[in-house]
């Protein structure tokens, strides 16, 4: 905080603005009205130039190494769940997978594409952590539906994907303009990954044809059996991460999510 406050200036208020990392501040100085975070992604210039996200004022480098990032500050809010079924959300998320100025950044910042097996394999070592403490049956069921379909999850390319497609993430201006926010975690990987967890999470199994339509693909089974393997692989991936913060609560109804997802989709009935 001393640091910022040493960059910006006395005049300028800076409050902590939440989050899991702790590295993100608001800062404002009478009308002017910034938003600050420590070691961003690396792109975020490539992403505020895409419009995807808010503007970036500048960046600078602290003497520790670490790298301040000021974005604007606008008024928005949250997209509500029932928002993610808008055609604007398809259309933008179809914007950032087919944007090669995206990939051939995140590719040059060594970001090789996350591959199935890496996913799974990963799952499985961290899910070892929990095998003599508290095994959850749902767990390694889900982990047996991973491994039995991975060699049906073949992506023909890779893009870039936010690996996050809560509701959250996705902020509209007061000015009507949608941005997605929070790209600490974004991947070269297969699309699926976004668009299952997005369409499992938000739209109706109906609505999914005309939903791809506007996001420009077509349905077919391996485009499914893709979204629905890395829905799954995501899910595991979020409950271990908040066992591991001891967020016990979380990971149960995360978990409860997880269920309905396998029991909808016939890989387990209770």
């Amino acid at each position: 905080m001393k640091r910022l406050e040493h960059i910006l200036g006395e005049e300028w208020t800076i409050t902590p603005a939440g989050g899991s990392t702790g590295e993100a501040y608001y800062a404002q100085n009478n009308n002017k009205r910034l938003f600050l975070k420590r070691n961003s992604s690396p792109f975020l210039a490539v992403l505020s130039a895409e419009g995807i996200v808010p503007k970036l004022v500048w960046t600078k480098r602290l003497e520790n190494g670490d790298v301040i990032t000021a974005q604007e500050w606008l008024e928005g809010r949250e997209l509500k769940q029932e928002e993610m079924k808008h055609p604007r959300v398809a259309k933008l998320l179809s914007k950032i997978h087919h944007s090669s100025e995206l990939l051939d950044m995140l590719m040059r910042i060594s970001k090789h594409p996350l591959l199935p097996e890496d996913i799974l394999e990963d799952i499985k070592e961290n899910e070892r952590l929990f095998k003599d403490i508290d095994p959850w049956k749902q767990i390694y069921i889900a982990i047996d539906y991973l491994e039995a379909k991975l060699g049906e999850v073949k992506a023909a390319k890779h893009v870039v994907c936010h690996c996050d497609m809560n509701h959250n993430n996705w902020m509209l201006s007061r000015d009507d303009q949608l941005y997605l926010i929070d790209w600490d975690n974004a991947m070269v990987a297969d699309p699926a990954m976004d668009l299952g967890m997005l369409l499992h999470w938000y739209i109706p199994k109906e609505d999914w044809k005309p939903w791809l339509e506007r996001y420009g693909v077509e349905e077919t089974e391996n485009l499914y059996t893709r979204m629905t393997w890395y829905a799954i692989a995501q899910s595991l991936t979020f409950i271990q991460w908040h066992r591991m913060r001891g967020d016990i609560e979380e990971a149960a109804q995360r978990t409860e999510s997880l269920k309905r997802l396998m029991v909808n989709h016939g890989i387990w009935c209770p």
